[in-house]
């Protein structure tokens, strides 16, 4: 896969910053911030433990539930709780968005010139490699698009 799903659904994220204060609790607890914020925290996040991974150490142990939902192409909702430092901070300024937008773009055109096996840890589908992230990022990314449009849609 390469990075234009990607790119698209960080336009479609960046679309959505003046709905930053919207929210719609029959969709979700978190307001179109919160969604914002997460996703770009983790493209951000996944990214940096890339680029500071030991491709050498890289074991391939993609998780049964990783390889579903990558076949699948989506992440159901509600089943799953962001790790700590990817939650959002209380306070979230459409400031602070702007910035973690415009560092996403720049990470995520980054990523083809890393290492085939330069990866991160995730929790439950093992280590991902360069070769799965474009494919898991925009998985995320997308699957909170999808919660931003349902909010905004019906607030």
């Amino acid at each position: 896969m390469n990075s234009n799903k990607l790119d698209f659904a960080i336009q479609k994220i960046e679309s959505h910053l003046d709905n930053h204060q919207v929210s719609n609790p029959k969709v979700s607890k978190s307001n179109v911030a919160w969604h914002i914020d997460h996703s770009l925290k983790v493209i951000n996040s996944v990214v940096k433990a890339l680029q500071s991974s030991d491709p050498s150490t890289y074991e391939a142990n993609f998780s049964v539930l990783g390889q579903l939902f990558f076949t699948l192409g989506f992440f159901p909702r509600g089943k799953a709780r962001a790790p700590k430092y990817v939650r959002p901070p209380e306070t979230i300024l459409k400031e602070d968005l702007i910035s973690q937008i415009d560092l996403a773009k720049t990470n995520v055109k980054g990523i083809s010139n890393l290492d085939k096996n330069a990866y991160f840890k995730h929790p439950i589908f093992g280590n991902i490699n360069t070769k799965r992230v474009l494919k898991f990022l925009w998985l995320h990314t997308n699957h909170h698009v999808k919660i931003i449009d349902d909010i905004v849609k019906t607030a």
